[in-house]
């Protein structure tokens, strides 16, 4: 929906705001009077503000005047039908409340429809991922999303055909990737033993009739050859044992006292056969092969709690690549890049705030009071390319704030009121 006149109405007098349906600057309001404002614009569309009068306009196109004059009957009229719905706007209660149709009440509306600079400055983890996702490659996103879930529901239903679980199919790679480099270590272990055992002996043997014939300092090179041969070979059966106890631990993690133990222990269970325990395994790779695949893009989020929200990190996407790439400064010092995106996601909330998606305007209060100077038009432009889908009413006392919205009322794209009008124009 989009406002298009609010009139307040108190002790004779009364004050009118004509809106633009896409941009309103209200300047030269303080604190005080922005709260009230907000208030009423919010109140607007509950059922406790007799006096206030509201005409709007819905997304589907229907405008419609809420007329509450003090001491008289409320209604609802269809302008252009130019006949009475107030009873389709009526709730249980007998009072008409547009919030309450939106199953909303006045606090959690001014919560959703208001947004100040801390709003902004103070972005959540939440906002924090979605701004990075919605930076990735969308369709490259998507797809290591959905591979990685695929990927972990494969490896889910494999361990529960095994009779096991996820985690066994990481103990058992880990324990057959142990258990390979093992043996392969002691192999190569006992070929070097060999090798050094025959070279050290060969020496020793060749020290002992030349060690009288040519004296000691010819033989001791045979002695170090030896000596070499010896430790190489206690560097390897080290080597192999290290691998040995490596996939110690591993078994003791599953449970297990020796390979052999391990084997019998899953032979009856989670790896009645060969197949079994292949297949397992073969899951438990796509899937870390996944992972890394979605890590690379989006970090430590979880692909489940990206996809949980798809719609908005899309949204979050095409509403960054609307504004020309301004939303993607995130290594600029005061944060620009940080308050663009958590700005645009909470735009595309009200967006769908209301029921079968209906928006609500956003209340802008003194939104980049924070903001340097230098950081100011990136936001500006930012809200002008937004505002082409979301009606938006800023209120600020900021002088620069009024100073170019003078000079962009001009072009028909906004409109600026300063100071708050007055207006003797009978409503009822």
């Amino acid at each position: 929906m989009k406002f298009e006149r609010l009139v307040i109405e108190h002790a004779g007098h009364r004050v009118t705001f004509d809106l633009h349906p896409r941009l309103t600057v209200v300047a030269g309001l303080g604190q005080l009077e922005r709260d009230g404002l907000i208030n009423e614009f919010v109140g607007a569309l509950g059922s406790s503000r007799p006096g206030v009068h509201l005409e709007l306009a819905a997304d589907d196109g229907h405008r419609f005047a809420l007329f509450r004059p003090l001491g008289d009957t409320h209604r609802v009229i269809d302008v252009d039908a130019r006949e009475d719905v107030t009873e389709h706007f009526t709730g249980p209660d007998g009072e008409i409340d547009l919030l309450q149709r939106a199953e909303l009440d006045q606090r959690s509306a001014r919560r959703a429809m208001r947004i100040t600079s801390e709003d902004l400055v103070g972005a959540s983890e939440t906002s924090e991922r979605i701004r990075h996702l919605s930076g990735c490659d969308q369709d490259e996103l998507w797809r290591a999303a959905e591979a990685t879930v695929e990927a972990e529901q494969r490896l889910e239903d494999e361990a529960q055909a095994a009779g096991g679980n996820v985690e066994d199919a990481e103990v058992i790679a880990s324990i057959e990737d142990h258990h390979e480099r093992f043996e392969q270590t002691q192999a190569e272990s006992e070929h070097v033993r060999r090798a050094t055992f025959l070279i050290a002996g060969i020496a020793a043997l060749l020290s002992i009739p030349l060690a009288p014939a040519v004296g000691a300092i010819i033989v001791a090179p045979l002695a170090v050859i030896a000596l070499l041969a010896v430790a190489t070979s206690f560097v390897t059966w080290r080597r192999a044992e290290q691998a040995r106890a490596a996939e110690a631990d591993a078994l003791a993690e599953a449970g297990a006292q020796s390979y052999l133990g391990f084997h019998l222990q899953r032979v009856n269970g989670l790896l009645a056969s060969d197949l079994n325990r292949q297949r397992l395994l073969h899951a438990a790779d796509e899937h870390r092969d996944a992972l890394r695949a979605w890590a690379s893009l989006a970090g430590e989020t979880p692909a489940t709690w990206a996809l949980e929200r798809r719609d908005t990190i899309s949204a979050a996407a095409r509403a960054q690549r609307e504004v020309a790439g301004l939303a993607d400064r995130d290594g600029s010092p005061d944060g620009t890049g940080a308050i663009v995106h958590e700005f645009l996601g909470r735009l595309d909330a009200l967006r769908h705030l209301g029921p079968g998606d209906e928006s609500f305007p956003a209340l802008l209060d003194e939104p980049f009071e924070h903001l340097a100077d230098a950081a100011l038009p990136t936001l500006l432009e930012t809200l002008v390319l937004t505002t082409e889908h979301q009606q938006v009413v800023l209120l600020s006392s900021d002088p620069r704030l009024a100073d170019w919205a003078r000079v962009e009322a001009m072009t028909g794209a906004m409109s600026l009121i300063e100071p708050v009008p007055t207006a003797t124009v009978d409503i009822t």
